[in-house]
């Protein structure tokens, strides 16, 4: 996981019929990947899109015991 990934948590997601997915857009507030979703939403209005929170701890990041 890089750096920006980690500093933009909340992602808009491009679902496709196969059960794939994309992430379109990473932003570091819900309040403006909200924004771009419905932006997304009205100009493309038969894609479905979604706002995913994709917070992953890598083990490294993780504290021992």
């Amino acid at each position: 996981m890089t750096y920006v990934e980690k500093l933009n948590p909340w992602c808009v997601v491009r679902h496709f019929p196969t059960m794939q997915h994309q992430i379109v857009a990473r932003f570091r507030r819900r309040s403006y990947a909200e924004a771009h979703l419905q932006a997304l939403r009205r100009l493309v209005p038969s894609v479905t899109f979604t706002i995913i929170f994709n917070l992953e701890v890598e083990q490294s990041d993780q504290v021992a015991p």
